[in-house]
């Protein structure tokens, strides 16, 4: 742990926000980048300082915890965030420029509900910390008010969001009745003895969550929001979020239930198979790139969900590798759409016909992340799903893992429709594609993880073993 205390992180992230909002209000009509390249900086250091941190320490009497698990969350949340500010650095909006500060307090301020949701083992710090998350988000998803479907995709988003924290805290409320207590601790002894308060009450948070994860049935909200917003915003939204989301059901159903957690496997498999195959087939007729990618991503929380359904070590170490994978495969994919959409004005997969004549580079790069995506050797995204499979099997849970299997071999079919029109069709124009320099680094980064991982998976598989057996 480190000298400063369990919170050593969170009070470095509100000493960074604090400095971008000063940027913002003594500086509020210069469009300049400053207040991006100071939460890139700020946000380096805080990387920097979750890795020389060790687990250990707590705060407000158990109810705040540093361990291995929240470590490892609070390292993905803040990769991820760096990225996203590196990428938008490039956007070209002048506009933009002369928000910045307004956008990127946003950003750290649910960053800040990230870090200290990782930490929660108590009910109301947790819908408090998931609160700070979300409400941010909805801002900064209609943050391009000129563009047309910006106000449509913030207002759906707000509107689903508001009731899936109307819905988590109903949960809550409930699983306070039944313990006598906020600590989560207390759900294993109620769930144990039969309490329907404490059953119903974990029913509607797991409905509320997944709201939050975009689990289906409850993923209307993931296409047009994606849409509408910013695609450096669009990449960490697909990513952080969710794994927010998976880490408070660790704590819940996982931490908190128990033994009992075993209760869970029928809805939690039937929720994994419906997300897979729903998200898989509404997939294949997009036409927009960043439409694709959303419901591409729905089937991805599927898999994730595979692995929680096996209820072991395992199983949610699995799911933590996955999402490292998803990070960086994701976001790259999403960054690579960004430098597309910049020069092309479109997101349609009619803009990437002959991209590798044009810019192999980005092409190639996009190329790898869709390889990633589909689960091809060998890049991350093929040992993510190996790994959950193997979880799945281990728990002689076959229906499912073939139903994953079958689903994978359906997600090539989109994602090599893309890599065939970047790769068999004729280009337009032969003009390059230009990418500025910060996303260049953006797309190479998560390249470059996503190759590492699928040459070297072993270090990162010991990580996440690590901070998944504190839970069982």
């Amino acid at each position: 742990m480190s000298v400063l205390g369990p919170m050593t992180l969170e009070i470095g992230l509100g000493a960074l926000m604090l400095v971008v909002l000063l940027l913002g209000i003594f500086r509020p009509a210069v469009p300049d980048r400053r207040a991006g390249g100071v939460a890139l900086i700020g946000l380096l250091a805080l990387v920097a300082a979750s890795f020389a941190t060790t687990p250990g320490g707590t705060l407000f009497g158990g109810s705040y915890v540093v361990d291995a698990l929240a470590l490892f969350a609070k390292r993905l949340f803040l990769v991820s965030a760096a990225i996203s500010v590196l990428a938008s650095l490039a956007l070209p909006s002048v506009r933009f420029a002369r928000r910045g500060a307004e956008y990127h307090f946003a950003l750290l301020s649910s960053l800040l509900g990230m870090l200290v949701l990782a930490s929660s083992r108590d009910l109301v710090l947790l819908f408090v910390a998931f609160e700070l998350m979300s409400i941010p988000l909805y801002f900064l998803t209609g943050f391009q008010k000129s563009e047309a479907t910006a106000g449509e995709g913030a207002l759906k988003f707000f509107l689903v969001g508001s009731v899936s924290s109307a819905v988590l805290l109903y949960g809550f409320s409930f699983l306070f009745g039944a313990t006598g207590s906020t600590d989560v601790s207390g759900i294993a002894v109620a769930v144990a003895t039969g309490n329907l308060f404490a059953r119903l009450g974990l029913v509607l948070a797991l409905a509320g969550l997944g709201f939050k994860i975009a689990a289906v049935p409850f993923h209307m909200w993931v296409p047009d929001t994606y849409e509408a917003a910013t695609t450096p915003f669009v990449a960490w939204l697909s990513v952080a979020p969710k794994a927010a989301g998976f880490i408070v059901i660790f704590r819940l159903y996982l931490e908190g239930a128990s033994g009992a957690a075993l209760v869970w496997v029928p809805l939690l498999s039937a929720m994994a198979g419906l997300t897979i195959v729903a998200g898989n087939l509404m997939a294949i007729p997009q036409t927009n790139v960043k439409r694709m990618l959303a419901y591409s991503g729905i089937a991805h929380i599927g898999y994730m969900l595979m692995g929680l359904a096996a209820i072991s070590a395992s199983g949610v170490g699995m799911v933590l590798f996955y999402l490292v994978a998803y990070l960086f495969g994701n976001m790259g994919a999403f960054l690579v759409v960004q430098a597309v959409g910049n020069s092309e004005g479109s997101d349609k997969m009619g803009a990437y016909r002959g991209l590798a004549q044009r810019s192999p580079v980005l092409a190639l790069s996009l190329l790898v992340f869709l390889l990633s995506l589909g689960g091809i050797p060998f890049v991350a995204g093929f040992w993510a799903k190996l790994f959950i499979f193997r979880a799945v099997v281990d728990q002689h849970m076959y229906g499912l893992a073939l139903l994953g299997a079958v689903a994978t071999i359906v997600a090539l079919y989109y994602y090599l429709v893309l890599g065939r029109r970047m790769y068999v069709e004729e280009p337009e124009t032969k003009t390059p594609v230009v990418v500025p320099t910060p996303l260049f680094l953006a797309i190479l980064i998560c390249a470059i993880g996503t190759v590492v991982m699928g040459m070297y998976p072993e270090p990162w598989v010991r990580a996440v073993m690590e901070a998944a057996r504190g839970l069982f």
